[in-house]
């Protein structure tokens, strides 16, 4: 018997952006990893973001709470992150906040699934791992 694959939705978002954007873009994540929205087991981001009205919308769209990820946990992670960004590196010590809190969130045996991609005000990466939360 196998175990599922399941994956942790990593956001960034800028102030302002919206929980209909945030949500899209999480689909199309989905959707270009060739993944259904049964597959996602949680969405995480940096700790404090994640009590974001916006995030917590977009969350609750997929029937799930925002997982806020402490900094000492994401930059714990960034050795497995593939995107890098200067301005996230300086700011928060991560090259992809996306991509590090889904891996952070997903657990030291997890990979990316699916690099970060963006939209005008959110980027969103997933990371995989085997079994459950």
């Amino acid at each position: 018997m196998g175990l599922d694959v399941l994956v942790i939705a990593g956001v960034g978002f800028r102030a302002g952006t919206g929980a209909a954007e945030i949500a899209g873009l999480i689909r199309r994540a989905l959707s270009e990893a060739g993944l259904e929205p049964g597959a996602l087991a949680g969405i995480a981001t940096a700790a404090d973001r994640a009590g974001m009205p916006a995030l917590r919308e977009a969350a609750a769209a997929f029937g799930l709470v925002p997982h806020g990820v402490e900094a000492d946990a994401l930059v714990a992670a960034d050795a497995r992150v593939f995107t890098r960004s200067e301005r996230l590196q300086a700011l928060r010590g991560v090259g992809s906040l996306a991509e590090a809190a889904a891996l952070a969130a997903a657990g030291p045996e997890a990979a990316l699934a699916l690099p970060r991609i963006a939209s005008p005000g959110a980027t969103c990466a997933l990371a995989g791992y085997a079994g459950g939360l």
